[in-house]
């Protein structure tokens, strides 16, 4: 960022150590990437209760958004993945967590905000541990404890001695692996992103008005890298929701298998 005169690249710094906006030294204290993500949540909830808070067989335009948005949610992955009985069963959780992590990833392009909620560990972590704990429950609740950890770490058709390499491979993939992988996925993209629009547009901001010149041209450029980021970054955080949404159906599709 500028300072004094200076240009200095942007670092992780800005997502660590965040100064308290509220309630500060207390458990309710909320610095800038909570309100970020109370706005983003708070609005994607008003949004859907407006559209949908009188429904009608003849939709609206409003209406009309909102359920082609859930429809798409329904046919692209619940459906698709986990079947039609199964897939309205889990509709809810993964309407949920799509419109949920897109809402604080749009975050990081709007202005004034300019973070993406998703983009300091402890929200993907969190909803990595959701995503954990619902193939789990959906794979004890269709099988059984005992049928479900047999099918995972032990899969049929292998001769039981490769069990003594196999199980605790399956074991590490399929219960550390899998929730880190989805945390960590959705982490370095959001904070990727991130640092390669402030680096453009701290880039312009120098060669504009602190280096003057000639230089200036760069910052023509630099402008423009910055604004096709913006749009490359709108399209990545549609597909970390997809993405992560997808996962986590197709974790549950393969938790409730009868076999692996």
């Amino acid at each position: 960022m500028a300072s004094d005169g200076e240009f200095t690249a942007p670092g992780i710094g800005e997502f660590l150590g965040l100064p308290a906006l509220f309630f500060e030294g207390t458990p309710f204290e909320i610095n800038r990437i909570i309100l970020v993500r109370l706005v983003a949540i708070g609005l994607m909830l008003l949004l859907f209760w407006i559209a949908l808070r009188k429904p009608s067989r003849v939709p609206g335009r409003n209406q009309s958004i909102a359920e082609l948005a859930l429809g798409f949610v329904q046919v692209q992955i619940a459906d698709q993945i986990l079947g039609k009985e199964m897939g309205r069963r889990y509709l809810p959780l993964l309407a949920g967590l799509f419109f949920g992590i897109l809402a604080m990833n749009i975050t990081g392009v709007v202005p004034f905000m300019n973070i993406s909620g998703t983009s300091i560990i402890a929200m993907p972590l969190l909803l990595g541990l959701v995503a954990y704990v619902v193939f789990i429950y959906a794979g004890i609740k269709a099988l059984g404890p005992g049928k479900f950890f047999k099918n995972s770490l032990f899969p049929a058709g292998v001769p039981w001695p490769i069990y003594i390499l196999l199980a605790p491979i399956e074991f590490i993939n399929i219960f550390i692996v899998r929730p880190l992988s989805l945390a960590l996925r959705l982490l370095l993209n959001m904070m990727v992103g991130h640092l390669l629009l402030v680096l453009c547009f701290s880039a312009t901001n120098f060669f504009f008005f602190t280096a003057g010149g000639w230089a200036g041209l760069f910052g023509v450029g630099t402008l423009a890298f910055g604004f096709i980021f913006t749009f490359v970054e709108f399209a990545v955080y549609i597909l970390q929701a997809y993405i992560f949404t997808l996962l986590t159906a197709v974790y549950v599709q393969q938790a409730v298998a009868e076999e692996h």
